[in-house]
């Protein structure tokens, strides 16, 4: 072939376009009907999950914040029905107002119908007791940090546990005054900055020193001012999954909140039952009767209906907010410490 003939080619080889490949389409999964087909056993992983949550048990930590004599123990004992919230028994001279903000936290297994749960109540005695509250809620929140600090510390070592203890706090309970007015600063304050790293639910605390007029007024009151401070409390609008979840929440957002609650671990007999409450002159409030007070509500919100999504918010995006933070702050990785170093070194 000529020089003309293979330019006239090279040309050619040019303009035609190569054949392209057709994208692939993944294929859309079918709907088999299983009953044509026989039974396969699909529906048993929830037995399975079941069986196993109920021979490892699971972690549940619940914080409560607010003044003292707000009734904080004694609700936590109501919720739990058990004492598994330590409260004085009097006043005792000795016994000194915390000059700063302490927190305790006391574990309990409790047992129920086979499930195990590992509760760890943290109790913050001190807050707001001061003259100068300013700043009051530092300890707290460097508590919570910390918290997620040791979890992501046993997460990125090299021979990490196979179940890494989880002391995160994954639910606050936040006691407000039953003033009947409106919230404090302090409350304001507290919300505002805790609200970013934990899920707050407020309660409004000894609701039965209000009427029923103005417990409904000041929830409505309360609901207003924390809408016009952007503060955010559980749950929050934006981890809503799906309609069914929005519809409830938006519920219990509008009409519940802030729970309006009595706490008591006294028994009475009312009507031929035993039925906790408290005992006035004028007759005993029945602390899980919805006429009363909303602390049935508070309880089916928490335990019955809440208690995973709680869990699961606090992991998914309260830590991961600060996960990402912490690595992205250090480069990658939390500094290694002496154990860490060693493991390495070990599996190496």
């Amino acid at each position: 072939a000529g020089p003309g003939e293979s330019k006239t080619e090279a040309a050619m080889s040019e303009v035609v376009p190569e054949p392209r490949q057709k994208p692939v389409v993944p294929m859309k999964p079918m709907g088999i009907n299983a009953s044509l087909l026989g039974y396969i056993g699909i529906d048993t992983i929830i037995e399975q999950m079941r069986k196993k949550t109920m021979k490892t048990g699971f972690d549940f930590n619940i914080m409560v914040v607010g003044q003292s004599g707000l009734g904080k123990s004694t609700l936590v004992n109501t919720l739990f029905k058990s004492q598994v919230s330590r409260k004085s028994s009097g006043w005792n001279r000795e016994e000194k107002i915390p000059k700063t903000v302490e927190i305790k936290a006391i574990g309990h297994v409790i047992e129920e119908g086979g499930v195990k749960m590992k509760l760890t109540v943290i109790d913050t005695p001190g807050f707001g007791d001061q003259i100068n509250n300013e700043n009051c809620w530092e300890p707290i929140e460097k508590y919570i940090n910390e918290q997620y600090e040791k979890f992501l510390k046993e997460e990125v070592n090299i021979a990490r546990k196979k179940r890494i203890p989880d002391t995160r706090v994954h639910c606050c309970l936040y006691f407000i005054s039953p003033t009947g007015h409106s919230l404090r600063p302090l409350d304001l304050e507290f919300m505002k900055h805790l609200s970013k790293v934990v899920n707050i639910i407020p309660v409004i605390a000894k609701a039965d020193t209000m009427t029923l007029e103005e417990k409904t007024e000041f929830k409505q009151r309360v609901r207003k001012e924390l809408e016009v401070n952007g503060i955010e409390f559980y749950p929050q609008k934006e981890f809503d999954e799906d309609l069914e979840d929005k519809t409830e929440n938006d519920k219990i957002r509008q009409e519940s909140m802030p729970f309006a609650v009595v706490g008591s671990d006294k028994e009475y007999q009312v009507n031929g039952k035993r039925v906790l409450g408290r005992k006035t002159p004028w007759g005993i409030i029945e602390v899980e009767n919805l006429t009363h007070c909303e602390f049935a509500l508070l309880r089916d919100f928490v335990i019955r209906t809440h208690l995973q999504d709680l869990k699961e918010v606090t992991h998914n995006i309260h830590y991961e907010t600060y996960r990402a933070k912490r690595l992205n702050d250090n480069g990658g990785l939390p500094p290694m410490t002496v154990e860490t170093e060693e493991n390495h070194e070990s599996n190496l």
